[in-house]
């Protein structure tokens, strides 16, 4: 999947090498007024466990580009995306399009005329077309995403 070339989107990276690393984990904390850290702490997290249900299935990807905003995706953001979950309408997806791989919210309301549609979540790009002329994998749901913070 590494020599899979890019569109509009995903970059492939390999969950082989993942390690597991449990910090300290505090929930519930607020957005308003603050309190002692320490009503909120819990045991610790193991990112993996928390966010990978199916380790056998699952990989990361890193998105290029701006067609998944307004659905909170943006450049440089990783998601993590599992082979195995159903995927239905609505679901954001990554799929191998026409030799590239792609990262957009599924529509298959078309698919009883004949294609599906790749919607992007942002004005300033148009939905992909796909029908039977088109190569499409779907490789997979994207379940959660994740954010380097400190670009901004």
């Amino acid at each position: 999947m590494e020599d899979n070339k890019l569109i509009d989107g995903a970059e492939y990276i390999s969950l082989e090498d993942a390690k597991r690393l449990k910090l300290p984990y505090f929930e519930g904390l607020a957005a308003g007024f603050p309190s002692p850290a320490s009503d909120y702490e819990h045991e610790s997290l193991d990112m993996n466990e928390k966010f990978v249900h199916h380790p056998e299935a699952s990989y990361f990807v890193r998105v290029k580009g701006e067609s998944m905003i307004e659905l909170g995706i943006f450049d440089e953001d990783i998601c993590l995306v599992d082979r195995s979950e159903e995927i239905t309408n609505g679901n954001i997806v990554v799929a191998f399009v026409n030799g590239g791989l792609t990262v957009k919210q599924i529509d298959l309301s078309t698919r009883d005329k004949g294609y599906l549609l790749q919607m992007p979540a942002n004005p300033k790009y148009k939905p992909i077309i796909i029908d039977a002329n088109d190569q499409f994998i779907l490789q997979g749901k994207v379940t959660s995403i994740h954010r380097d913070t400190r670009k901004y």
